[in-house]
């Protein structure tokens, strides 16, 4: 059965980005050779970002001169990306911009996921949309061993603990994954 995910690093104080929407914090981890990503990116079929998520990719990568980038990273997978002001498309890349309530644009990812996960990959807020739906079945977290003090919350409001239940716990390097299992919310 796909679910649909919402992975993401996050600091120890949890945060995903610092106060200028930055994830350079990421970058200065150790990498030992054991992130999960790949395997975790084999499983999906589609996925979602808000604005700010990725104007910080196309800017970071400098997409629009090097959309190779984008496919080198994500091949030909679709990609949504919630917004209220006009993007530009990276050339030759399937992405669909939208705005508004997620539930018609989940269908919309399941569908074209044919049978495979659909991914959240942040913000927080959009996280929090699709959890406040019902739509979001797990939150995976690579705790990463630094602390920003400020920045964009994992989830920038409440989500009961009622709502989640621990699933994994896994050690990849100095990174703690953290698996919840996520209950839609209580009618």
């Amino acid at each position: 059965m796909p679910k649909t995910q919402y992975y993401t690093a996050t600091t120890i104080d949890g945060f995903i980005a610092d106060d200028h929407h930055s994830l350079d914090w990421l970058f200065e981890v150790a990498d030992d050779g054991s992130n999960p990503f790949a395997a975790f990116f084999a499983e999906v079929g589609a996925f979602a970002m808000g604005a700010t998520t990725y104007q910080w990719v196309l800017d970071h990568d400098d997409l629009l001169k090097h959309p190779e980038k984008w496919t080198a990273e994500y091949g030909d997978v679709p990609a949504w990306v919630f917004t209220h002001r006009d993007l530009p498309a990276i050339p030759g890349v399937p992405l669909h911009f939208v705005r508004g309530d997620v539930r018609p644009v989940h269908a919309a990812m399941t569908a074209a996921a044919a049978g495979r996960n659909l991914w959240v990959v942040g913000g927080g807020a959009l996280a929090a949309d699709f959890a406040d739906a019902g739509l979001l079945d797990e939150l995976i977290l690579g705790v990463a061993p630094v602390t920003l003090g400020a920045g964009a919350p994992v989830l920038p409001r409440r989500l009961p603990s009622t709502r989640l239940s621990l699933s994994a716990v896994e050690r990849r390097g100095e990174f703690a994954y953290l698996t919840y299992a996520v209950a839609p919310p209580a009618v």
